[in-house]
């Protein structure tokens, strides 16, 4: 509650008095990092997470791969998204893939935004191909817009 209107102090206050830290009280300070838009703070939480032992899910990886998003940590982004498999045996969802998608474009590395997502292991929806075709017509590059407004039309 505190971190969705924008107290974290409060947040990490309630944080601090809990008499056990869960996986969902730390993915909880986690997302509240994110939504706020303090990566940093969210990759040291996420850090401490780890040296504590706690069990890490997918949604724990959707709220540290929107804090890199939000907080513009492309390389932290890209470095946790490969991990998440290989280290932590976490299968890609397509929410971690939008993630990492709205990263990509925003740093404005729409190739690489568009290789990833023709690499996917499961079907892109239209989140993923609309923050790909918004960065397009932001960044004025029209013949890749064009190239994916065919293959979302290919989809339907």
């Amino acid at each position: 509650m505190y971190a969705k209107r924008g107290s974290l102090e409060d947040t990490l206050r309630v944080f601090n008095k809990m008499p056990i830290h869960d996986m969902v009280s730390w993915t909880t300070m986690l997302g509240g990092y994110a939504m706020h838009g303090q990566g940093k703070e969210a990759l040291r939480h996420f850090e401490q997470m780890c040296e504590k032992g706690v069990e890490i899910d997918k949604i724990t990886f959707v709220s540290l791969l929107s804090a890199c998003s939000h907080a513009d940590l492309v390389d932290e982004g890209l470095h946790y998204f490969e991990s998440l498999h290989l280290v932590y045996g976490i299968s890609a969802t397509v929410e971690h893939y939008v993630c990492i998608i709205d990263l990509l474009v925003q740093a404005g590395c729409l190739e690489e935004a568009d290789d990833l997502i023709n690499m996917m292991f499961c079907a892109p929806h239209a989140a993923v191909w609309m923050a790909l075709l918004c960065a397009c017509s932001m960044n004025g590059n029209v013949e890749m817009g064009e190239h994916i407004a065919k293959q979302v039309v290919e989809l339907d």
